[in-house]
């Protein structure tokens, strides 16, 4: 195994097209009513190292199911996204429909269908558009271009306010390595794998192998913690290409700049996941939750993670009120252990409980401090060294709103 290695970081501007070697472009093909680009393409000249996660929802689309065989060889080309149509509860129609999307793409590319991964998002239980994505694929496929990574990016939206794209530079022992990346994802979020869908690129030389094992740390730190609204979809995939295109020697896990490109891999997708957590369906604040001094990282991950899902604690900051009391029936709801004698928490930055037992607080401190565009929420269980990071947001009116006239 390497030593220590020393890497910086820094930003460079775009998102999936950032690192050399891929095209990428976002048309309108008419999939949505809306006349908003609803087609995305990414693609590197040939097949290149790939890996991805996917929903652990047993109700999986059939884009899913698809992309999951076609990536089991290490190898893609390109990833095919359509957003305005979920394809999901679909059945066999929606199986033939994911194939012909690959089978577009492949047909324009020059490549094999398995070379191709496929992603739907939207309204589930609908048939595929398919003159309209058909029409869409072959037009994207035409457009892919160097700079077309924010129209891609564009193209995945649902209810997303804004578009989510980043990209950072690693240098490391004399290498420079680029990693981008795109998500996209407001509501039916808490992943248990990766986003609604994300897509990062690198021109680092990783292996299959490599490639699988930095996509799967990077997400456990990232899209792994974050939650909307406790909903696991159907369609939830992160997929990760490698083109290679810096050139030398491969980055393998074990060799020196293994470390950097986790690292870089890390940060692109450590923002795209709070991206995401911030642009919550009618949400208003960013909430980050810390719990520490858990009996293992993995009750530190179920406390947090019952703080950030319960509708009573999301609801409390959206309208700043310093009600403590919900962050501790949270923590004693989940599965960590805890004891009631020793819980700290501090809510907004203000102490609020310690050892169990109420603080005194200025309320219109309190009040000012959850009346921000970003709240943390900090417990301490006081019982080891486990501990958790999770990002969700507020609870609103027009999360309702939003989900109430979904399809309509």
């Amino acid at each position: 195994m390497a030593g220590k290695v020393a890497y910086d970081i820094r930003d460079v501007p775009g998102g999936v097209t950032a690192p050399a070697g891929f095209l990428a472009s976002g048309v309108m093909a008419g999939v949505r009513r809306s006349g908003r680009r609803d087609v995305a393409l990414i693609a590197a000249a040939e097949p290149v190292p790939a890996a991805a996660v996917f929903t652990r929802n047993r109700m999986a689309a059939p884009p899913v199911s698809l992309s999951r065989r076609n990536v089991a060889s290490g190898l893609a080309r390109a990833v095919i996204v359509n957003a305005g149509n979920a394809n999901a509860c679909t059945g066999p129609r929606g199986e033939a429909d994911a194939e012909a999307m690959a089978g577009a793409v492949a047909e324009a590319l020059g490549c094999d269908p398995g070379d191709v991964l496929v992603a739907s998002t939207g309204v589930i239980g609908v048939p595929m558009p398919m003159d309209a994505v058909l029409g869409g694929v072959r037009e994207a496929v035409a457009a892919a271009d160097r700079a077309g990574g924010g129209m891609a990016a564009e193209a995945i939206m649902t209810t997303d306010t804004f578009v989510k794209e980043t990209a950072v530079r690693v240098e490391c022992e004399g290498r420079g390595f680029t990693v981008g990346g795109m998500a996209k994802g407001s509501g039916m979020i808490r992943p248990d794998m990766a986003t609604m869908l994300a897509f990062v690129t690198t021109d680092a030389p990783l292996t299959p192998r490599a490639c699988d094992a930095v996509l799967r740390a990077a997400v456990a730190k990232t899209f792994n913690r974050i939650t909307v609204d406790s909903d696991t979809s159907t369609n939830d995939m992160c997929v990760l290409l490698a083109s290679g295109a810096e050139g030398g020697e491969p980055v393998e896990e074990g060799t020196a700049c293994f470390a950097g490109v986790l690292a870089a891999l890390t940060e692109v997708c450590e923002r795209l996941a709070i991206m995401v957590a911030r642009d919550g369906e009618g949400a208003t604040k960013l909430i980050t939750v810390d719990v520490r001094g858990a009996a293992t990282d993995e009750d530190a991950a179920a406390a947090a993670f019952a703080i950030a899902d319960s509708p009573l604690v999301k609801t409390a900051i959206f309208g700043a009120d310093a009600n403590w009391g919900r962050v501790a029936m949270a923590v004693g709801k989940s599965e960590a252990a805890v004891d009631p004698a020793a819980l700290d928490v501090r809510f907004a930055g203000i102490l609020t409980c310690r050892a169990g037992v109420a603080q005194a607080f200025d309320e219109e401190e309190a009040a000012a401090a959850l009346a921000r565009p970003e709240v943390s929420i900090e417990v301490d269980l006081h019982l080891g060294e486990g501990r958790a990071r999770v990002w969700t947001c507020d609870l609103t009116y027009d999360y309702v709103r939003i989900n109430g006239d979904y399809r309509t």
